[in-house]
């Protein structure tokens, strides 16, 4: 990975210090890679649309083949999925896939010009809904069904900024108090300043290789057991960015599942493992009030029972199954192609036990798990 920050520098910058440095850890060369996937970003001009070119060109131009994918934040698991399927498939045997972004100050903001036909323009021109707002609107429905409060909330940011304290490459590493968290600034209620993930510059890359290629080279790995890439199923009951609405459920019922909770699901199916079997999982804490509603669709526990697990340290370092041990968005914030590689990482770093402080005890099984606009999400599952 690159240091994540607020660097000012180019993305591909941060995107082939990352790649090196997975390539240095796979013991490999730039010229053993035979297929190089990246995940887009939106914000940096026509080298981010066609990213994995542009990385490529960056390392050296070697003759590997090359793909570049966009799945707003499940770009880059959806990078990794291509990269899986083509190994999987036989058609190659090492692969390097990158994600990169360098971010503005503050909100992210729709792309430039005028689409009366694009939902997530819209709702910036007609509505003025930041993604802040969004959050707080899933935090307020949280507060209304279970009655959670900013107290809890603020727990989840003491939880995710000391583990992201002991994290070298997370952008804010340090620990702070709930009595710190419920004192910043109001940003969308009952959301304060550090209850949001900022936007950040940043890297990350992995190699993916065949089993049969890795075990001759000899290097530690993990094991890719899932990578689920799903859509909602109608009627999506529950708000989703950049949606105004939700479909209504008169005329049928609502899915037995809703969005996020069958992210996981289909990843748990995929791999033949259940919640149960969880070591650790990172989350996509856009928000604080984010993360407990994720532990429940993860099925850590039953719906509206995520505070009473974070309250006892379950998911805390050293709990019985760690969420966030990286820090998460809390400790690094946004940069949106590089977030789901970053969680694999943390998953491959806690499964071969080299997470140092922040390592979760006898790790077997890590799941990371992100949502992207338009009805992507994504979960991967790793392990030994």
């Amino acid at each position: 990975m690159h240091p994540w920050g607020k660097w000012g520098r180019p993305f591909l910058e941060y995107g082939v210090a990352a790649a090196r440095a997975a390539l240095r850890d796979a013991g490999l060369e730039w010229t053993d890679v035979q297929y190089v996937v990246g995940a887009d970003t939106i914000r940096n001009g026509y080298p981010g649309f066609v990213s994995g070119a542009s990385y490529a060109r960056e390392l050296g131009w070697s003759g590997a083949r090359v793909a570049s994918c966009y799945a707003a934040c499940a770009s880059g698991a959806q990078a990794l999925d291509i990269a899986r399927a083509r190994i999987l498939a036989g058609l190659c045997d090492v692969a390097l896939v990158i994600g990169a972004d360098a971010t503005p100050k503050g909100f992210f903001k729709p792309v430039g010009g005028d689409r009366p036909d694009d939902p997530d323009w819209l709702r910036f021109r007609l509505l003025g809904a930041t993604n802040p707002a969004y959050f707080a609107l899933y935090a307020r429905r949280r507060m209304a069904l279970y009655g959670s409060t900013s107290a809890d909330f603020a727990a989840v940011k003491v939880k995710n900024a000391l583990a992201g304290s002991l994290n070298p490459m997370a952008r804010y590493r340090k620990p702070v108090t709930a009595e710190e968290v419920l004192a910043s600034p109001m940003v969308a209620d009952p959301l304060r300043l550090m209850d949001i993930c900022a936007t950040s510059d940043g890297g990350a890359a992995v190699v993916l290789a065949s089993e049969e290629y890795a075990r001759r080279r000899g290097t530690g790995f993990v094991r890719l057991a899932a990578v689920s890439t799903v859509t909602p199923l109608f009627p999506n009951t529950v708000l989703e960015l950049p949606d105004f609405a939700t479909d209504s459920c008169a005329a049928v019922p609502a899915p037995e599942r809703p969005f996020r909770a069958a992210i996981t699901h289909a990843a748990y199916e995929e791999a033949g493992v259940g919640p149960d079997d969880l070591s650790l999982a990172e989350v996509y804490d856009l928000s604080t009030a984010l993360e407990l509603d994720w532990m429940e669709d993860l099925g850590l526990c039953p719906p509206g029972e995520a505070e009473k697990l974070l309250r006892d340290g379950r998911t805390a370092l050293g709990g019985r199954v760690p969420v966030n041990p990286s820090g998460g968005l809390a400790s690094f914030g946004e940069a949106i192609p590089a977030q789901a590689i970053a969680q694999l990482v943390e998953l491959a770093t806690q499964l071969r036990g080299r997470a140092g402080a922040r390592q979760t005890a006898n790790a077997r099984v890590g799941l990371a798990a992100n949502q992207g606009l338009f009805g992507h999400g994504s979960a991967i599952i790793a392990t030994v």
